[in-house]
């Protein structure tokens, strides 16, 4: 029996270890440039704490989402092992003013799956016409003394919001909470508990709620709040969170990257939500970067939503009255987002399987006056910002702006439909979104069918389907 039972055993324990998934790789780079010159260099390769958590069957990207791509391949064969998409706070940067006329750095990360011989990591970048070109490529040796296999201690400790499976099979979803101190720790855990359950009451994460694992960390800040520079207030924040990114004063990120990988390797994660201290409106996202969102504000519920559709599922503003610190295109192109379009191709638009028969597209819409309602909200707004008026105030302005928009789109003909409405990606003339409303284009409540389909499919491919 004990050798019949041995024989058994045997195959079942190196089956196992055939399956245990690989360590997690971490390559660290500077990228450095301007607008129209940019150079990578290494910094470091680590070994973080905890296995990879990813699925090992869809270890190659076919999203084509994100402005750049990069690809892990066997140095000896040139066999592609692993690939995914991603954009940057560089490649944001990069079309600013600024980048116009001075070189920045930022640090950078990739993560995979850690190989066991030598490999070529290949950076590409998108080109106008979607295409992804080779900007660097570097080799990495697993077996490189200066592989930093190092163990520092957690930052925290790692609470499980809620668990649905195996990490393999779901999509790891890690927040980290910014500016709470000790004492805050209860608070940290409120506010991100709350936040997961709003985007799970959203469609379609809420059917898709098993599909998902949720962690949190939330390291300890010696003062509680995050920076705010346009008002005078710097902290020293354990992941780095800042208000007014790019000189907008909503816009919240951290550019510590090498602090924010430091602590979030000590949770397995795919996507990340920063949640900071807060109660200014304010919040980012950055598709596979993370997103950020400022838990205290009356409008965290939106921004939590619509910063990880960014994050999660590279998908783009569809808004275009608001102020941004971004340069109009020079030449109009197709964007790679999959809920915007240059409509440079009106017959084949990329979401037409979508459309009702007879839709005209362009689609008509109040446009004109949508404008004037934004423009007047946005005087206001910058009034309010100016005289660092209290924040209940904004909050107000806020809710009077979104009953008139709800009016006014609830009188369109095309309302609820699919279509091509101009008005989008931050232009006001040649680009167009799917819906006249979205959460992505205004405080609505809900995504459009475009953006959920979107959502939908990234989940498929992080959770195995």
């Amino acid at each position: 029996m004990k050798i019949r039972l041995l024989r058994f055993l045997v195959p079942v324990l190196l089956s196992a270890s055939a399956l245990a998934a690989p360590a997690t790789m971490r390559l660290d780079y500077y990228h450095t440039g301007d607008a129209n010159h940019e150079v990578f260099s290494q910094d470091r390769v680590v070994i973080e704490p905890l296995p990879w958590p990813g699925n090992p069957r869809h270890n190659i990207d076919d999203t084509n989402s994100g402005k750049y791509l990069f690809e892990v391949r066997d140095r000896s064969s040139n066999r592609m092992l692993y690939s995914r998409g991603f954009s940057s706070i560089y490649g944001e940067w990069e079309t600013t003013d600024e980048a116009k006329h001075m070189n920045r750095t930022f640090s950078e990360s990739l993560r995979f799956p850690a190989p066991e011989a030598p490999v070529q990591i290949v950076l590409k970048k998108r080109a106008p016409d979607n295409s992804f070109v080779e900007v660097w490529s570097t080799v990495i040796d697993p077996k490189d003394k200066f592989v930093d296999t190092s163990h520092p201690p957690a930052p925290a400790p790692l609470i499980t919001i809620e668990k649905n499976g195996d990490s393999a099979d779901k999509v790891d979803f890690l927040i980290i909470g910014d500016g709470y101190t000790a004492a805050e720790e209860p608070k940290c855990e409120g506010d991100a508990r709350r936040l997961a359950s709003i985007m799970f009451a959203t469609s379609p994460y809420k059917e898709r709620r098993k599909d998902f694992n949720v962690w949190l960390l939330c390291p300890p800040a010696a003062e509680s709040g995050v920076s705010r520079p346009s008002t005078g207030i710097h902290r020293r924040n354990p992941v780095g969170s800042t208000y007014d990114a790019f000189d907008s004063e909503r816009y919240v990120l951290t550019f510590d990257n090498r602090a924010f990988r430091e602590i979030a390797q000590f949770a397995p994660y795919e996507f990340v939500e920063i949640v900071v201290n807060s109660n200014i409106y304010g919040g980012g996202g950055i598709f596979g970067l993370y997103s950020t969102v400022a838990a205290d504000n009356l409008w965290a519920p939106y921004i939590f939503v619509h910063e990880f559709g960014h994050h999660f599922a590279d998908l783009a503003d569809e808004y275009f009255t608001s102020d941004v610190a971004y340069l109009p295109p020079e030449v109009r192109v197709e964007p790679h987002e999959p809920n915007v379009t240059a409509l440079l191709d009106p017959d084949n638009l990329k979401w037409k399987d979508l459309m009702q028969p007879g839709t005209p597209i362009p689609t008509p819409w109040e446009k004109e006056k949508f404008e004037a309602m934004s423009r007047e909200y946005g005087k206001r707004r910058r009034q309010i910002r100016k005289e660092n008026r209290p924040e209940k105030e904004m909050e107000a302005l806020m809710v009077e702006s979104e009953k008139q928009e709800h009016e006014l789109f609830a009188s369109e003909k095309y309302a609820g439909r699919v279509g091509a409405f101009e008005g989008a990606d931050y232009q006001a003339k040649g680009y167009y979104r799917p819906e006249i409303d979205c959460i992505m284009f205004t405080r609505a409540k809900n995504f459009c069918a475009v953006c959920r389909r979107a959502i939908s499919r990234m989940i498929d491919f992080y959770a195995g389907r």
